[in-house]
């Protein structure tokens, strides 16, 4: 099934001559199956057949797409054992991880068409009209959301499954109506291939045009740069590092036509532990916070990367205890060469700083895998406030231990934050006046506040926000994660007085698809009636 090919609207191409393939991170030994850049002929062939295939696909009926998503979801479980080993060989993440979140990624795809079969989505709003009102009459408006057109989505490399081909940004958009033009991570790229050709399995058997998705490999930036900047994309979801996601955005904001790029990059995760909460529980809250910050080798957006404690004498004891134990951990295998390389960059930039101490790991461990020892670095609050680099994200087992003085010096660091992605509070029963200051601050900086928690673990539900304010996203009012990530890739349109006929079928006044509407200030689902 695996041979290396571009997939682009249904048929195989093979044009380019610069070829790459995946590598085993147990072993670091290259895997055998080539596979070659995308030429600019084929992101153009890929990106025409995408805007063939919106002019039909826009007006699908949301029931169509809902069975198309169900298709994709059960093509992708025919796969069978082959992906998760696929997947396994080319990350080391584990047949049991791997497991988990293919579950995530056909769930996704379900919940995605229930979505769409509830019908709500589309958000329509009706204003009836007003013809007697003084001194002028008002017209009848009605709004909803439509398809934007063809999407770009970049695989991650740390989910090859949930955040890839088929992974939350394609099923939003395939949701939205959205045609799909995929840009394969190249540490992946068997994977990529196996879900590609399963979505195509699923265009071929619900008789969607061809052009509704595409698969493009490379492992250059000028494949991601060429597609990004094509006449015809109407959008792009990114998920990866900050350096990447921003050279995406200022290459699409220089585009004669800009479009919406909602990338999510760097994350710090702050976790906020109160001496209270030491006292009360240190022991449960340090097992926490290991499982979260080794967990898939620390290779998680939502990596709990910094920790802010008051200094005193709970503080030391978690800290020694935190070094002792990640000291005696044994570390995880990373992803590849770069993420590995990355990591330790990061880090060796952060321990340059004079007032940042390693308490632990800090190294690359040699041998048969890409592998970091589990690190604890520890810094002052002051320091943290005068050096934005020491908020540098360190993608892998590392944490940042950040001493505050007091109350006044832990608030202070707070407001020096940058965006993230979440932010974590742990308060002692006798702190709940701190910690409403605390929740305050840390609600202009993260998309998703927790108590009493840890930030990894991401739920696909309607309330989930998985943005943040700069440089976590470049969208911090919208969700990459969640049913409300479909409204990425749709736009609102207003009919002013057309006819009732000629309306869609959202904004008829009998309501024929029975959905939920805000009519003249009121949700319903009774039917509309006009003056």
């Amino acid at each position: 099934m695996i041979n290396g090919s571009q997939l682009i609207a249904g048929t195989e191409s093979r044009e380019g001559y610069r070829s790459f393939s995946g590598s085993n991170p147990r072993t670091k030994q290259p895997l055998p199956q080539l596979f070659f850049e995308a030429t600019h002929q084929e992101i153009d062939q890929a990106l025409k057949a995408a805007r063939v295939a919106f002019e039909e696909t826009r007006g699908y009926p949301a029931s169509w797409l809902a069975n198309f998503l169900e298709q994709v979801a059960r093509e992708i479980e025919n796969l069978g054992d082959q992906l998760l080993q696929t997947a396994d060989e080319e990350t080391g993440l584990g047949i049991n991880r791997l497991a988990g979140e293919r579950a995530r990624t056909t769930g996704q795809l379900r919940k995605f068409a229930a979505l769409l079969q509830e019908g709500s989505y589309v958000e329509a709003i009706i204003d009836t009209a007003q013809p007697d009102r003084e001194p002028t009459p008002r017209p009848s408006i009605r709004r909803m959301l439509f398809p934007l057109g063809p999407i770009a989505v970049f695989s991650a490399s740390n989910f090859p499954l949930a955040f890839a081909v088929a992974g939350g940004d394609t099923a939003s958009a395939f949701a939205a109506g959205c045609p799909v033009i995929v840009k394969g991570h190249p540490s992946h790229p068997s994977t990529s291939e196996l879900f590609g050709r399963a979505v195509n399995r699923a265009v071929t058997e619900m008789s969607f045009p061809p052009g509704f998705f595409s698969l493009l490999q490379g492992s250059s930036i000028e494949v991601g740069r060429t597609l990004v900047t094509h006449p015809d994309l109407a959008a792009v979801g990114f998920t990866g590092s900050l350096r990447a996601g921003r050279s995406i955005f200022d290459a699409v904001a220089a585009r004669p036509k800009p479009i919406p790029v909602y990338a999510e990059m760097g994350s710090l995760n702050p976790v906020v532990i109160l001496p209270g909460a030491l006292a009360e529980r240190s022991q449960a809250i340090l097992e926490g916070f290991i499982h979260s910050l080794t967990l898939g080798s620390g290779q998680f957006c939502t990596n709990p990367g910094l920790v802010f404690l008051i200094n005193g004498q709970e503080t030391v004891a978690f800290a020694d205890d935190l070094t002792t134990r990640m000291a005696d951990l044994q570390p995880g295998v990373l992803l590849n060469a770069n993420v590995e390389r990355g990591l330790a960059d990061a880090v060796d930039q952060t321990l340059v700083h004079p007032a940042v101490e390693r308490l632990t790991g800090g190294d690359v461990i040699d041998g048969r895998a890409y592998c970091y020892a589990n690190t604890v670095l520890r810094t002052t609050a002051a320091a943290f406030r005068s050096d934005p680099n020491l908020q540098v994200e360190h993608f892998g087992p590392v944490t940042l231990l950040v001493i505050c003085e007091d109350e006044a010096d832990l608030l202070a660091a707070l407001s020096a934050l940058h965006g993230n992605l979440t932010a974590t509070v742990h308060v002692g029963e006798e702190e709940g006046e701190l910690a409403g200051r605390l929740l305050a601050t840390l609600r202009e900086k993260a998309g998703r506040l927790i108590w009493d928690g840890f930030p990894t673990g991401v739920e696909v539900v309607y309330a989930m926000q998985h943005g943040g304010p700069y440089p976590a996203t470049t969208a911090p009012w919208t969700t990459s994660v969640g049913l409300m990530a479909i409204k990425r890739f749709m736009r609102p349109v207003a009919f002013q007085d057309v006819p009732d006929s000629l309306l869609p079928p959202a904004l008829q006044n009998a309501n024929p698809l029975g959905i939920w509407r805000i009519i003249d200030d009121h949700w319903t689902q009774d039917p509309a009636v006009e003056a």
